[in-house]
């Protein structure tokens, strides 16, 4: 035996000696953990509200809304089928309620977000307030807090669900409770969170409802769609995003949840953006106009004609090009805030 292979006998029995004791040399997968860019099992996917939503009027025939606790139908990523994923570290999916019905009362660790997609007329329950949910609106769960749906509307209502379900679970951090009542009482009139701290005034004695949470829960879209407007009329185009914005949360100026960042931008009419890149993979719900994502990674290339109601996911650090020929309204959320804290966050904007 020769003095290489002599060596590679001596590692390879080294490997069989060691593993029964739960050993594993790091050399041998150094490249892998800490690898030259940011690599992820997530690829670019696309969900076609058309096609979507005969599955979701299907299963309002197939289960209640109190038998499925919640009936939704999760918007798995192709790369992590199964695991109840959109990316490594957030979950997605579209919700149903049809008129009369009732999702019970209950609580858990993960904080939540709802997208209002369809439909006027339903409502959540959050800590003993209510508001009505429109298309447009960002309403906030905050974590371990007692909420419920319900619709009082004619038809009906969808909205996106994100969670941190995949992040938590990572800490193995995850608690439900389920509520004692049905719905729970409703102790505050509706519009209270955000009379009390959606005008850029607070209470002059308070703490804060949620803890790092914003205690603004529900945010309308229709806020929200007019300072897009007025900042396009009259602010510069950003070359890569258009017109964005970030919620807030208005106590701290940070995120509106210690886990999740939400965004809202405008396209306008004969966008054609540069690339970009993030580590934090991100959401998209399209909630009015149409547009195109380009989509690269390596030599593979994913390009989808987005129309309203439609969803996709732009993995970590693929780069991304949004065009917009009649003008297009995105909402979006990732993880950024737990990687700012963390210090991990990087942003390339491509020229």
């Amino acid at each position: 035996m020769n003095a290489p292979d002599a060596t590679l006998h001596a590692r390879q029995q080294l490997y069989r000696d060691m593993d029964p004791h739960n050993l594993t040399p790091l050399w041998e997968v150094l490249h892998a953990l800490v690898p030259q860019r940011p690599a992820t099992p997530c690829v670019p996917a696309h969900w076609r509200y058309e096609q979507v939503r005969p599955f979701l009027m299907r299963a309002g025939q197939a289960i209640t809304a109190e038998e499925a606790v919640r009936r939704v139908l999760i918007l798995e990523n192709p790369g992590l089928r199964g695991q109840s994923a959109v990316t490594q570290s957030l979950y997605a999916g579209l919700q149903l309620i049809l008129p009369g019905e009732v999702a019970p009362a209950h609580r858990h660790t993960q904080s939540a977000l709802r997208f209002i997609v369809e439909g006027s007329g339903a409502y959540t329950s959050v800590d003993g307030e209510r508001t009505t949910m429109r298309p447009g609106d960002f309403i906030i769960t905050p974590s371990w807090t007692f909420h419920d749906h319900g619709s009082d509307a004619d038809g009906p209502v969808v909205w996106l669900d994100g969670l941190d379900i995949p992040m938590i679970r990572f800490f193995d951090a995850g608690f439900a409770e389920n509520g004692t009542a049905r719905s729970q009482e409703v102790t505050r009139a509706e519009g209270t969170s955000l009379a009390r701290f959606g005008h850029n005034m607070v209470p002059v004695r308070h703490e804060s409802p949620f803890g790092a949470t914003s205690p603004i829960f529900s945010y309308p879209y229709e806020r929200s769609l007019e300072a897009l407007h007025r900042l396009e009329r009259n602010a510069p185009i950003d070359p890569w995003d258009g017109v964005k914005l970030r919620y807030v949360n208005p106590l701290t100026g940070g995120y509106p949840m210690p886990t999740m960042a939400t965004f809202m931008q405008k396209l306008p009419a004969g966008f054609q953006g540069q690339g970009w890149r993030q580590t934090d993979g991100a959401v998209y719900s399209v909630v009015e106009g149409t547009g195109t994502v380009d989509i690269e990674w390596g030599d593979k290339r994913w390009s989808f004609e987005l129309a309203p109601r439609d969803h996709f996911v732009v993995p970590s650090w693929h780069t991304a090009r949004l065009r917009s020929r009649s003008g297009c309204v995105l909402f979006s959320y990732s993880d950024r805030p737990v990687q700012a804290a963390l210090s991990i966050h990087k942003e390339e904007r491509l020229s």
